[in-house]
């Protein structure tokens, strides 16, 4: 489960801009092809934090949905499933949206 190293990392990683402040609240942006589940991430914040700043700190994650673009038309979708396609029955897809995996705010008390 590489959430719980993801989980660490961004813990990690509001620790040090805080430093000691009490952290009251995290928001994430977890893509839809990001390779990360936020309900594992979820299940794994309470454990990451115990100890830190962030210990009692809410989680909130926001799920952007994906979206693409067809090079061979140039229609922007949303892709069903992570073989994106265009209704034009072209696989030549950039993902424009949907792999972002980041910390979007934090609050302090």
């Amino acid at each position: 489960m590489h959430e719980l190293a993801i989980t660490e990392s961004i813990v990690t990683g509001v620790c040090e801009r805080v430093g000691e402040c009490r952290v009251t609240k995290v928001m994430l942006e977890v893509g839809r092809f990001s390779g990360a589940v936020p309900d594992a991430i979820r299940f794994c914040f309470d454990v990451s934090a115990k100890g830190t700043p962030l210990e009692g700190a809410a989680l909130e994650i926001f799920e952007p949905a994906a979206r693409a673009r067809c090079r061979g038309c140039g229609r922007d979708f949303e892709p069903r499933d992570s073989l994106a396609l265009c209704d034009c029955g072209s696989a030549d897809v950039e993902l424009i949206a949907g792999l972002e995996l980041k910390i979007r705010s934090v609050e302090v008390a």
